[in-house]
């Protein structure tokens, strides 16, 4: 938070406990504006052969990252750099989601879809979005014959992974796709709301470079249009 807003709230919360009061302090009033701060995690799936890399209660995150844009999108496109995860511009993407979470995917499928992306779905998720409008290639499930997805994520014909999950059959079932996704570096959401931001990040993207500056240079009075931290 200290980073993103560029106040020191480790010092402020040291001159409260030596007597002064908030109000005194006023901590915000230096707060600064113009872009947006998007923290990511860092997992270090990779160094562990087999590990599923779905979410659970425990702690598994060993680092922090932020991106910083004027844009929304860009910072979060930073966030994931910074965290090993390069989104392609182009390509193949993969969608398969348990039967609850269809419509929270369309949102971002619809802008994959858009920008040219060729979509490939499971049955029922690939269903779905072609009723909805999206052009979309129905590929098998690992159980249903081959080639299945795994097949065309080790042929590198898939270059984006959105898995969604609801309950543990979904997660046995799905499995092969995610280690796999993991083992050949290819990125992955397992959230509709990760989903969303990718494709949103990516549209961004489109048609622009990323450009560089220091945490300082946006602490400045006069914010750029667009920069990076």
């Amino acid at each position: 938070m200290s980073k993103a807003t560029g106040v020191p709230l480790a010092k402020l919360a040291t001159n409260v406990i030596m007597g002064k009061s908030l109000r005194e302090l006023d901590p915000w009033s230096k707060r600064r504006t113009g872009y947006y701060a998007v923290k990511e995690s860092v997992f270090p799936f990779r160094r562990f052969p087999g590990v599923d890399v779905l979410l659970g209660p425990e702690m598994r995150s060993t680092g922090e990252v932020m991106g910083v844009d004027a844009s929304v999108g860009l910072a979060f496109m930073k966030s994931q750099l910074g965290a090993g995860q390069h989104l392609p511009l182009s390509g193949t993407v993969f969608i398969s989601v348990a039967e609850g979470a269809k419509e929270a995917i369309l949102p971002a499928a619809k802008i994959l879809d858009g920008l040219g992306f060729r979509i490939m779905a499971t049955k029922g998720t690939a269903a779905y979005l072609a009723g909805h409008g999206v052009a979309v290639t129905p590929v098998m499930k690992v159980f249903e014959g081959r080639p299945h997805v795994v097949d065309h994520m080790k042929n590198r014909e898939i270059d984006l992974v959105i898995n969604l999950v609801s309950d543990k059959r979904t997660v046995r079932d799905s499995l092969a796709i995610r280690q796999t996704a993991l083992l050949y570096g290819i990125p992955y959401a397992t959230t509709a709301a990760g989903a969303t931001a990718m494709a949103q990040a990516i549209r961004e993207r489109e048609g622009c470079g990323l450009s560089v500056k220091s945490l300082q240079e946006y602490y400045g009075d006069v914010l750029p249009l667009r920069g990076a931290s």
